[in-house]
């Protein structure tokens, strides 16, 4: 396994995080098509990934409803000392119906934290992170209630998933200028067919020393070698049952034949050289894979040792490149003359 510094901290992450969206949730729609793992496949998959050296381990308060987040307290058990483990808030959860069961005010962020502690069965969260964005809640409330938790020993790190560039920008400045916990990572969408974090989401990761964690590197299934022009091989694959995350299809089918023709080049899955090259892109901190078996699970692992060529990386890129927008293809014209020229 490799590792990687997560942001501007000390800590080192795996490049390789294990996610568990898939434990939890049997018979209970949508989690069921996501996976519905009961606690004895759990356990194989946490142990194969651990022996593997995967020392960052992701979940969620939302997922089957904190069901998953019970399954892995309970499986982690005496190995929890060894990982990094991460989750997050921000979803209504259980049958909570009243209007400040959800977001990111300072006594739902307090009552989260206290039921995924328990269920978690452990007395801090590594990297704690709001799942969204509230837009009805200050930023300095957030993080005032986060960085109570930092100071009382309940959270080590905070982040944050799905945000705008500019609404992680609010966030950091309002860390820095009330000196409260600051996020060091970003946790996002990003494969061959979700492209998008390159026009801000990333540059701005980079400028501000962010940690960038990956979800979904496989679009939802769509770039596991399961599907193609013709349909799916595997009817009971989870892009098969849910659509999601939205991709342009007819690009995601000329985006699956060039990643067909690099795999049988190197005598790999498509699965293996998707995850490669998220692995291979220049800010990319961890990447998080979900698996339903361990065979899956042990296939995706070996992509952190793939090494694409140069040739490889072009003909991805080529196939999957997203279109210049403004203002990214005016900049491009204005610093043509600005920037040196190489030697």
């Amino acid at each position: 396994m490799q590792y990687e510094q997560l942001g501007a901290t000390g800590v080192f992450v795996s490049r390789i995080a294990l996610g568990t969206m898939t434990f939890g949730g049997a018979g209970t729609p949508p989690w069921s098509l996501v996976g519905g793992l009961d606690e004895k496949a759990a356990d194989e998959l946490v142990g194969l990934a651990l022996d593997a050296g995967v020392n960052l381990v992701d979940t969620a308060d939302m997922y089957a409803a904190g069901e998953c987040e019970e399954i892995l307290g309970r499986v982690l058990g005496s190995r929890r000392q060894g990982v990094l483990l991460a989750t997050k808030l921000f979803a209504r959860m259980g049958t909570g119906t009243g209007p400040n069961d959800v977001g990111l005010s300072r006594l739902w962020v307090t009552r989260a934290l206290e039921d995924s502690l328990r269920r978690l069965r452990t007395d801090h969260i590594d990297l704690y992170q709001i799942h969204s964005f509230d837009p009805l809640t200050p930023v300095e409330e957030t993080l005032a209630a986060l960085d109570d938790a930092v100071r009382q020993g309940k959270i080590r790190y905070i982040g944050a998933s799905n945000l705008a560039a500019w609404q992680m920008m609010k966030f950091l400045g309002a860390s820095q200028l009330r000196g409260l916990e600051s996020f060091v990572s970003q946790q996002v969408y990003y494969s061959l067919a979700g492209r998008d974090i390159e026009r801000e989401i990333l540059p701005m990761a980079a400028d501000q020393k962010l940690a960038t964690l990956v979800w979904s590197p496989l679009a939802g299934g769509l770039l596991s070698g399961k599907f193609d022009r013709n349909g799916a091989s595997d009817e009971t694959a989870r892009r098969a049952l849910a659509d999601f995350p939205p991709v342009d299809r007819e690009r995601g089918w000329d985006i699956v034949d060039a990643l067909r023709e690099v795999a049988s080049w190197h005598g790999v899955s498509v699965a293996r050289v998707a995850l490669a090259w998220v692995l291979a892109r220049p800010g990319v901190t961890s990447v998080i894979i979900g698996a339903k078996r361990p065979n899956q699970l042990t296939e995706n692992l070996a992509a952190v040792d793939l090494v694409l060529t140069e040739q490889d990386l072009a003909d991805l890129d080529a196939a999957s490149a997203l279109p210049a927008v403004y203002p990214d293809w005016w900049a491009q014209l204005a610093l043509a003359d600005r920037l040196p020229l190489p030697a």
